[in-house]
């Protein structure tokens, strides 16, 4: 029988690309909480909680300004020819990187203005850190959404296991030389990433894709899809990702670095979770992009297989997986993080069925809907962080994605009588 269900799950493109496309998630977040677990016993938690914000305002840097180039990568590499595949690839990359790096800049230096609990960010240190970790960011994004574009999500796998396990490695090896400071954190969580996606860039593509060759000659051919990408994936991609890109800089802003840590120890337990429908949903996308027939209801069922067993091992014992870092950690974050797991079910729901309209180029309809959970989610986080503290930004998670199901199933029957 399990040979005969792996053969199944070989010949099914979506389940096979979705189970690579999580198998690089669950990679990233067994290693990534290995890396936390041993960055927050060696470090104060103050030093944690800088860390934790430099690395999620990045995060959010990256997601307003790599100009959608991701899903433009999955709507145009398929069946593309060798020459424009590199220009398409070597324009999106270009593009996104040096609009990461140029709102990072203006990041460091305005952010600081006007929270003063980013004030490390101030003076060249903090705006390099900054730079560096939002490009690499937009790299390593970008790159991924190669690999997904052509079902190659074992290639994805291979590099971001390098990544994960190099910025074990790197820690360690930082920490041996005795640093014990938010920028050795910051540093071995960067570096892996920008070596694994030069050593991506060089020498990973051509084996994805035999005779291409990055290159600047041609970009200007590129801008005007870049246009189309930024007015249609790259809005429905800000609407969708950017309050959990936000969520922690939210945090850090109102209630400093130090609640921050607490928050993205839980929210990072979470992820996990967070991670698996928006996987299936760009393999959904990706399939349909390629000519398959795949429905709705089969990716709908490979997400429930994916989150149930994790969903049910967080809500039992999520407080004394938070407790392995410190029992701090655990009396902060439990209550945080049950609340986030049972976010889990409305964020698939909203996210798979974007991905249906964004395949069938509904892209108004995935704005607003998009649109409606990130309003939601992010004012009442900034009215309920003040008083519940970081609990308050689990609460108006559920309430965002709550809202984004509740709009799609209006959608839905309000379709269903007018086609009646």
């Amino acid at each position: 029988m399990l040979i005969v269900a792996t053969r199944r799950v070989l010949n099914d493109s979506l389940a096979r690309n979705s189970l690579l496309i999580m198998a690089t998630t669950v990679a990233n977040g067994g290693l990534g909480y290995l890396y936390w677990m041993l960055a927050a016993r060696a470090l104060p938690q103050p030093q944690i909680g800088t860390a934790t914000a430099l690395i999620s305002a990045a995060t959010a840097i990256s997601m307003a300004a790599n100009l959608g180039a991701g899903h433009m990568f999955i709507q145009r590499l398929p069946g593309s020819a060798p020459d424009a595949w590199s220009r398409i690839v070597s324009g999106g990359l270009a593009a996104g990187c040096a609009a990461t790096a140029a709102l990072a800049a203006a990041g460091a230096v305005l952010v600081p203005m006007v929270a003063v609990n980013f004030g490390f960010l101030a003076g060249p240190v903090g705006a390099t850190a900054l730079i560096c970790a939002a490009v690499a960011v937009t790299a390593t994004t970008l790159l991924d959404n190669v690999y997904v574009a052509h079902r190659a999500g074992h290639g994805m796998f291979v590099r971001n296991l390098l990544l994960a396990g190099g910025k074990i490695l790197a820690l360690i090896a930082i920490l041996a030389t005795g640093a014990q400071s938010a920028g050795a954190v910051v540093l071995s969580w960067t570096l892996p990433i920008l070596l694994v996606s030069v050593a991506t860039m060089t020498a990973g593509l051509s084996r994805l894709r035999p005779g291409v060759r990055l290159r600047l000659a041609g970009l200007a051919g590129e801008l005007p899809h870049l246009r189309a990408a930024l007015t249609g994936h790259h809005l429905i991609n800000l609407t969708q990702a950017g309050p959990a890109a936000l969520l922690p800089v939210l945090v850090t802003a109102v209630l400093g670095p130090g609640a921050n840590a607490h928050f993205y120890l839980a929210w990072m337990t979470a992820s996990m979770l967070f991670m698996v429908s928006p996987a299936v949903s760009s393999a959904l996308y990706a399939e349909r992009t390629n000519a398959a027939r795949v429905g709705l209801r089969r990716a709908a069922l490979v997400v429930l297989s994916m989150v149930g067993g994790p969903a049910a091992l967080l809500l039992i014992a999520g407080d004394r997986i938070l407790g392995l870092f410190s029992a701090g950690y655990a009396a902060e974050g439990g209550l945080l993080l049950q609340i986030l797991v049972l976010a889990a079910l409305p964020d698939a729901v909203t996210n798979l069925a974007v991905a249906h309209w964004r395949s069938r180029g509904e892209f108004r309809l995935c704005r607003r809907v998009n649109a409606v959970r990130a309003v939601s989610c992010l004012c009442l986080a900034w009215l309920l962080l003040p008083g519940a503290g970081v609990t308050g930004a689990g609460v108006a998670w559920l309430a965002g994605q709550t809202a984004g199901a509740l709009l799609v199933g209006a959608v839905v029957l309000s379709s269903r009588k007018e086609s009646r």
